[in-house]
């Protein structure tokens, strides 16, 4: 009798050892820092800091920099850039940015299926529109830098391993889609609350969300004039953005904690130098911002402008940017943007007299950026004095030549987006000076390398990278 208790009680403890080695087991690969079920309002959180940090103010922004001529690359990449040797072409050069975008996509095709009916947070219409909206705006930066994408088949993992590339006006057609149902569900009524402090633009509110959305309907609007012109319509979407610099989207820095993308890039690469064809822009001008923009290089003995497309390759000579300042912001969509579009689109109506008005305005916001410092008042005196007489001679080429100064450093993809709009349309208003660019001006973007050796048909669509320099995006007037 002994014996067969002792049998049942060491099965008992055999029974529990493996039931709890079980539990153990259960739970051993469960890494409890990457929950598989995450709330809206904390992905969003990682959206809009990706966005800024790794979107906007990415290897985008310095490679459009040095094609556009706001700086000159005389160092490693960007001297390569300049030089058109290697880095326009590779796969390799916009991979990082090319797994931001994807990956921004993929978070915010997320929140939108929670936020959307059926979705674990149905009707969480603010989130949603938010979501809506910044979908458009890096969906956006994606095609108008690299054309025709992966977009209707992409983020399926499991499913779809090799996607096909979505047509740009097929993109476009969505974008606008996203933008009308954001702007749609930013104004109805929600009884989820605000996102407050996991809104790191905007602190939640929802009216300046709606504000930065119809921005995004202007700007796009104007992108396409080449294949759909409609004046009216950027005005009309303009009139209802930003009143002020105080309601622009933007992302702000610490100097803490985070730090200016451009002030980082100085610090940690050296790999830009001031440019020569932009300072001669502001000459020309006699543009207060001359002596703003650059400051003479620490290493350096003297102030020395980089020559566009025949720099020395060295650091520590040529003079750098003032600007880049640690706590300068990434502007998703700034006020005097859409100052600019409104001015732009007058004038293409002949409307010259609001088209002044819109100019001014978009110059004194320029003026006053917070890394810029300079008054009203000396805004309209440069007005009056030196854009008024170009204006009257040549409204469009002065509007446009203005806005391609204030764009200057954080807003440098949209002024790399404009001038291939512009020279498409047979407007040469804005005269680069690299003399490689009659044959070698990167048109758009090469795909990431992360899908040009995965995913045979983005291999197919890069080839060997030249493509660049030959084919233009479809709103540029290609057709792919």
């Amino acid at each position: 009798m002994r014996k067969i208790k002792n049998v049942l009680i060491l099965g008992l403890l055999i029974i529990t050892a493996f039931s709890c080695s079980e539990d153990v087991m259960d739970d051993i690969n469960k890494n409890v820092n990457d929950p598989t079920d995450v709330a809206s309002n904390l992905i969003i959180t990682d959206v809009m800091t990706r966005t800024a940090f790794n979107i906007t103010g990415s290897d985008l922004a310095f490679y459009a920099a040095v094609y556009i001529e706001h700086s000159v690359g005389v160092w490693n990449q960007s001297y390569n850039a300049e030089i058109r040797s290697g880095e326009p072409v590779s796969a390799t050069t916009y991979n990082n940015s090319w797994d931001a975008m994807y990956r921004n996509l993929g978070d915010l095709k997320l929140i939108i299926e929670k936020c959307s009916e059926g979705g674990a947070e149905e009707g969480n219409y603010h989130t949603l529109g938010i979501a809506q909206a910044l979908n458009a705006y890096t969906l956006a930066m994606l095609t108008d830098v690299m054309g025709d994408v992966p977009w209707s088949e992409a983020l399926q993992p499991g499913i779809v391993f090799t996607p096909n590339l979505d047509s740009q006006e097929a993109i476009y057609g969505e974008i606008m889609q996203l933008l009308d149902a954001a702007i749609e569900n930013l104004q109805k009524e929600t009884v989820f609350p605000s996102l407050g402090g996991q809104d790191f633009i905007y602190d939640g509110d929802a009216g300046s969300w709606l504000k930065f959305a119809y921005g995004l309907k202007a700007r796009y609007t104007m992108r396409l004039s080449l294949r759909s012109p409609a004046y009216a319509d950027v005005i009309t979407y303009a009139n209802q953005s930003f009143a002020s610099a105080d309601e622009e989207c933007k992302y702000a820095y610490n100097a803490a904690t985070t730090y200016s993308p451009f002030y980082r890039f100085y610090t940690d690469r050296d790999y830009l130098g001031a440019s020569q064809s932009l300072a001669d822009k502001l000459a020309a001008r006699n543009d207060p911002r001359e002596a703003i923009f650059w400051e003479a290089h620490p290493a350096a003995g003297g102030f020395e402008l980089a020559p566009n497309g025949s720099p020395v390759q060295s650091q520590g000579r040529y003079a750098i940017s003032a600007i880049s300042t640690p706590t300068a912001p990434t502007f998703l969509l700034s006020y005097h943007e859409i100052e600019f579009l409104k001015a732009e689109a007058y004038v293409r109506q002949n409307n010259l007299d609001p088209a002044k008005t819109a100019l001014l305005n978009g110059i004194t916001a320029a003026f006053q950026k917070v890394n810029i410092g300079l008054t009203a008042e000396e805004a309209e005196t440069y007005f009056n004095d030196e854009v008024l007489p170009k204006f009257n001679a040549n409204p469009l080429a002065e509007v446009m030549n203005q806005k391609y100064i204030a764009f200057f450093e954080e807003e440098a993809v949209e002024a790399y987006n404009d001038y291939r709009r512009l020279k498409a349309m047979g407007d040469n208003v804005i005269i680069l000076a690299n003399p490689l660019n009659n044959s070698q001006f990167p048109l758009r973007f090469t795909y990431g390398a992360s899908d040009v050796t995965t995913n045979v048909n983005v291999r197919n669509a890069y080839g060997d990278g030249t493509y660049i320099y030959s084919e233009n995006v479809w709103w540029a007037g290609g057709s792919r």
